[in-house]
């Protein structure tokens, strides 16, 4: 796995390597190299070179704070003799990070990283409101979903929505599902399912804004998701849902939406509710649920992010004495 140095005036690497963990996981073959008031070009060539000794790969992206500072001037230095396999790219941000992350899955090569993480960090600067951001040409369309309404009964591809995701977590569309798990699942439509957050037009507004790059975000009422579940005109859509609770995703399979697995990432802790791990609080409400959709023939995939370990959920719901098994 291409090994990633995260090099900064001051502690910004630290917190920015902290940042990323959170998002997406605990990394290998990462290192933050700092440059403290007190040290010196010398002192941060030590720190590089140290955390290269340290990667088990011959294969290096840095990723450095500013073009022209100290860190970048002292990596260009290593970078010199491994022109042919390292690569540095500089104005180093969170979305960067995470993009460069997600790539070492796919990616090989340190120079490959480096050409892919470039788009990702520049369309990751927005701004609000929105009249303040400089107007760009719009991208063609991928042919993965009309930009016209198609007449009702139109067939496109089978004619049946694909379901690449399907998530329980209280915080909606937040950084790990917009970066991580968008990065695993590669929807064309990120789909926010609640009949109360449908009404709430902050919220609305919020969560489309929230979308990554390149992917559309909705939020409709759970009959909406009934009727596009029955619409051919979704044929060639990759959904990733979203789900606040349980309860939500069972009114969904009653109606009719096939889902083979739904993925637990969060549930916030409420008075009422029993803490079954550090992320998953329940009520009596939720257990019902979920033996429920157990009785559809649903799995459960207990995970905040793609790099986790799968938890037993039958297990967990143990834990709050409020059921024999799931």
């Amino acid at each position: 796995m291409v090994g990633i140095i995260l090099a900064s005036h001051g502690k910004f690497a630290e917190g920015i390597l902290q940042s990323g963990s959170m998002i997406i996981g605990e990394q290998e073959n990462v290192a933050a190299v700092t440059l403290m008031p007190s040290e010196g070009p010398d002192d941060i060539r030590r720190k590089m070179e140290e955390a290269i000794a340290s990667f088990d790969t011959d294969e290096i992206l840095f990723l450095v704070d500013l073009w022209g500072g100290t860190p970048f001037n002292q990596a260009n230095t290593l970078f010199e003799e491994h022109k042919d396999k390292w690569a540095i790219v500089a104005g180093m941000n969170l979305p960067m990070v995470i993009e460069a992350y997600t790539s070492r899955f796919s990616m090989e090569k340190a120079q490959d990283i480096a050409a892919a993480i470039i788009s990702v960090a520049q369309d990751s600067v927005k701004v609000r409101p929105e009249e303040l951001q400089p107007a760009v040409a719009e991208s063609a369309s991928n042919g993965e979903e009309p930009n016209q309404p198609l007449p009702e009964g139109t067939v496109v591809g089978d004619g049946k929505i694909k379901i690449g995701l399907a998530r329980v977590d209280s915080r909606l569309l937040h950084g790990q599902v917009a970066t991580a798990w968008s990065k695993d699942v590669n929807p064309t439509r990120i789909i926010v399912v609640s009949d109360e957050v449908s009404k709430d037009e902050l919220r609305k507004s919020l969560i489309t804004q929230a979308a990554p790059p390149g992917v559309k975000a909705n939020v409709i009422p759970i009959d909406k998701m009934i009727e596009i579940w029955n619409d051919p005109r979704f044929g060639k859509t990759k959904a990733l849902l979203l789900f606040e609770n349980p309860t939500d995703v069972l009114r969904v399979v009653e109606g009719g939406v096939e889902l083979e697995e739904v993925n637990v990432g969060s549930m916030a802790h409420s008075e009422g509710k029993v803490m079954i791990n550090n992320v998953l609080s329940v009520d009596q409400k939720d257990v019902d649920a979920f033996e429920k959709l157990k009785s559809y023939g649903v799995k459960f995939d207990v995970r905040k992010v793609p790099a986790d370990q799968r938890k037993n959920m039958e297990e967990l719901l143990r834990k709050s004495k409020l059921t024999r098994s799931v």
